[in-house]
């Protein structure tokens, strides 16, 4: 850590240029809307500022903690489950099979426990190391290896499930006459 003396006005300027939309992002896909997501990367800037002596060099999972903490603090003061992030919007698919196969993706990671979807978003949308995801999470490498293991197992076991096609359930049931 450094003197937050060393880590001036240039210093919060080249942070702030090389990881805002970075933050944004990470809102988007946590939040309804770009003014949420932007509101979010402004808070966590100011923390940045006003603890700047305690930043560590790899900066952006520092970020993505404080991100994480301020969101939890948002949805305990408001009572509310985070909504989740529509995928859809997110991913521009022009074949139909992918928008379907993202659907399916998107009913599983639902499914999974908050814990889950964090350490999945970390590591696949946020493209994090499991180490830095752990640095996010405030656990240990190992640790955050194996919730990643475990959550990415659980997500596949969600995906086999696959609901049975309509036509053969009104088969099963036969046809209305």
């Amino acid at each position: 850590m450094r003197d937050a003396n060393d880590r001036g006005t240039d210093w919060f300027r080249g942070l702030y240029a090389r990881h805002f939309p970075d933050v944004v992002r990470y809102g988007l896909r946590r939040l309804d809307g770009m003014a949420a997501a932007e509101e979010l990367a402004q808070e966590v800037f100011l923390v940045a500022w006003r603890r700047r002596g305690e930043v560590p060099a790899r900066t952006l999972p520092w970020l993505y903690g404080v991100a994480r903490r301020l969101l939890a603090n948002h949805w305990r003061a408001q009572r509310v489950v985070p909504p989740s992030a529509e995928l859809t919007e997110l991913v521009e698919l022009d074949r139909q099979d992918g928008v379907v196969r993202l659907m399916d993706v998107r009913t599983a990671l639902g499914r999974l426990s908050d814990d889950d979807q964090e350490i999945l978003r970390l590591v696949g949308w946020e493209q994090l190391s499991p180490s830095e995801a752990a640095l996010v999470l405030g656990c240990l490498p190992a640790t955050a290896k194996v919730r990643l293991h475990r959550a990415r197992r659980r997500l596949t076991e969600l995906l086999r499930e696959r609901p049975e096609p309509a036509s053969t359930v009104h088969n099963e049931l036969g046809a209305v006459r």
